[in-house]
């Protein structure tokens, strides 16, 4: 047990340091583009995905005749 918590502590700092780096980074415009298209897709699907909703409600809520037959 002491041997695997010597092995995190050494692990542990080395990770930190080298995860540092990729912060200073700034992000390019291909990953701003990416995101722009995801977004467009995101918004694509919820115009068709809120008139299917508002769809649902109105036949819910519409008053439904039901025929009754006398035998």
């Amino acid at each position: 047990m002491k041997a695997l918590a010597s092995i995190m502590g050494i692990i542990a700092p080395a990770t930190a340091f080298a995860a540092s780096g990729a912060a200073e980074e700034g992000s390019g415009v291909f990953v701003w583009i990416f995101l722009g298209f995801f977004a467009l897709i995101v918004v694509g699907q919820l115009v068709p995905a809120i008139m299917l909703i508002t769809g649902l409600v109105k036949g819910i809520a519409s008053k439904t005749e039901t025929k009754v037959e006398s035998k």
